[in-house]
């Protein structure tokens, strides 16, 4: 249960981190669905494993938050 409740709390900093990263200077703030290549980024930024960023990605696309990949 505790890991779920991390993984809660980590998608929630994920995704502020995206809006604030994407957010210019007087520009309109982007809300969900996120771009996959910029949720890769911020696994990565947050010190997750290619292959553990693809799965939270993956995670986060079921929810709704971002985008799936372009194949």
């Amino acid at each position: 249960m505790s890991i779920a409740l991390t993984l809660a709390v980590a998608a929630g900093g994920l995704s502020l981190s995206a809006v604030t990263a994407q957010a210019a200077p007087g520009a309109p703030v982007q809300g969900p669905p996120f771009p996959y290549a910029d949720c890769l980024k911020a696994t990565a930024d947050k010190g997750e494993s290619r292959a553990q960023g693809k799965w939270h990605c993956d995670q986060l696309v079921k929810k709704g938050w971002v985008k799936p990949p372009k194949r």
